[in-house]
């Protein structure tokens, strides 16, 4: 077994979301889940190469399987994309849902190439995003579930200062994720032109908040159906940017790459 450690969507040198690479692991799901649950990196990915020669994503946080992860995607085009006589692109398969994404190593940096996908159909009432955030709730738009392979629910509040001061009821939030087939909420603000910032909460334990959500980007640009930047992982003190070009045919998700030391 071969595990590659990175940081992904970091803003500066040195920082970013941290993610592990599995390669050669043929453990079965439980003993996948062990390992992400030990290692408690808010994401593993287990790279498997088919005999076919195609290549398949497995998902896992420490609490659960996940159908996509884009951080962690990153994170596996940096180990595919950059090694010596390496393609520039790569199509992969994801394990649960068997959804195609593109690898794409450009100039400018590594991409991920998703569609929409369709996301259930959730009547959020108005009082369900105040108890799940634990505090009274004014929204600047109404909530929404948009996906791009992991659906969320999409909250836009007010300012910075209301985003950064959010302290939400994760296990609730956990729950309502699990009986609407959601995989939890995103809470987000625009700071200018095409400029937004956010925060995930889906993880149970506080301190495992991811510092940067390529599905919750996806998500955004989709439900906005426009081009953009998120800023993320202020809370976390691993400043975060992805970038995201919107496209009718698909969305590009890209961000900085870095092995961890």
């Amino acid at each position: 077994m071969i595990v590659h450690s990175l940081k992904c969507f970091g803003a500066a040198p040195g920082g970013g979301n941290a993610a592990l690479v599995v390669e050669n692991d043929h453990g079965t799901q439980a003993q996948r889940q062990t390992f992400a649950r030990e290692r408690q990196v808010s994401a593993c990915v287990f790279l498997g190469r088919q005999a076919d020669g195609s290549i398949v994503l497995d998902y896992f946080y420490p609490h659960t399987r996940s159908p996509l992860c884009l951080h962690a995607t990153l994170a596996a085009a940096h180990v595919l994309l950059t090694a010596p006589s390496a393609p520039a692109a790569l199509t992969i398969t994801t394990a649960m849902r068997g959804q195609a994404l593109q690898l794409v190593r450009r100039a400018e940096g590594l991409f991920i190439g998703l569609a929409p996908q369709p996301a259930p159909a959730v009547q959020v009432e108005k009082y369900v995003p105040s108890e799940l955030m634990g505090q009274h709730m004014h929204l600047l738009s109404p909530p929404v579930v948009a996906s791009v392979g992991s659906p969320k629910l999409l909250l836009e509040v007010a300012d910075r200062t209301t985003l950064r001061a959010l302290r939400p009821n994760l296990e609730l939030i956990a729950d309502w994720s699990a009986l609407h087939q959601v995989n939890g909420c995103y809470a987000y603000c625009r700071t200018g032109e095409h400029e937004y910032e956010g925060r995930n909460f889906n993880h149970l334990d506080p301190a495992l908040e991811d510092s940067a959500t390529g599905v919750a980007a996806g998500a955004l640009a989709t439900h906005l159906q426009q081009s953009l930047r998120l800023h993320q992982g202020h809370v976390t003190q691993q400043p975060c940017l992805i970038e995201v070009q919107y496209g009718a045919q698909a969305i590009w998700v890209g961000g900085m790459v870095q092995r961890s030391t």
